[in-house]
């Protein structure tokens, strides 16, 4: 084993996916596993017995969350560094990850092809996410930056229109209570989603809910 391995824990409550983790890093030979954990008590105490530079670690798992568990490793180790491993694609999990110490944030669709690059990367101090991630996440901070957020720049009824599909109604029930068709209800939704950069109804659901928006 090389002199200066990269010792690698990786947190997942689903073994084949830590399985999967383990075939795609097994012929780097400067890498090892030498921990796995499947629930946060678990991670806790293999980060706390042995000596690991990179956790990779699930933002859904049995107990506390990921973002929770961050937050305990950073505590515990301050040069650990972090990659989530996410089936969640949504750039708001990833700022919220990215902010809370995380140093990258993958989908678990990305990470066969990405996952050393990703370790590498973390391991010389610079965060990493996807390019098409990116993408969405500098729209985002940029309009932070600029004082508005994303649905502020939804026009009047295309913030009413959206707030009304994050609410769980239907276009025909939007339609009829807004007096307007249904094909101008699916016209107006598919400008909202591209505009806030998301691609389903429970993204704009999730993004309300967050930015308190509904109830």
């Amino acid at each position: 084993m090389p002199e200066n391995t990269i010792n690698i824990i990786i947190a997942d409550d689903h073994a084949f996916l830590r399985e999967g983790i383990k075939k795609t890093i097994r012929d780097e030979i400067d890498m090892s596993i030498i921990g796995e954990a499947s629930n946060a008590a678990d991670l806790l105490r293999e980060v706390k017995q042995k000596e690991a530079n990179v956790v990779i670690l699930d933002i859904s798992m049995p107990g506390k969350s990921g973002l929770d568990v961050l937050k305990d490793l950073k505590a515990m180790r301050k040069n650990l560094k972090v990659l989530i491993l996410s089936m969640h694609p949504e750039e708001r999990f990833a700022i919220r990850a990215l902010k809370a110490g995380a140093m990258g944030y993958l989908t678990k669709e990305s990470a066969p092809d990405e996952l050393v690059k990703a370790i590498r990367t973390i391991l010389t101090g610079r965060k990493y996410v996807s390019k098409q991630l990116s993408d969405k996440l500098l729209d985002i901070i940029t309009a932070e930056e600029s004082g508005k957020l994303p649905h502020e720049e939804l026009s009047d009824r295309e913030f009413e229109v959206f707030i009304k599909i994050a609410s769980g109604k239907k276009a025909s029930e939007i339609a009829e209570e807004l007096s307007i068709s249904i094909h101008t209800v699916n016209t107006y939704r598919a400008r909202i989603l591209e505009k806030l950069n998301m691609s389903s109804n429970v993204e704009l659901t999730q993004y309300a809910m967050h930015n308190n928006l509904i109830d």
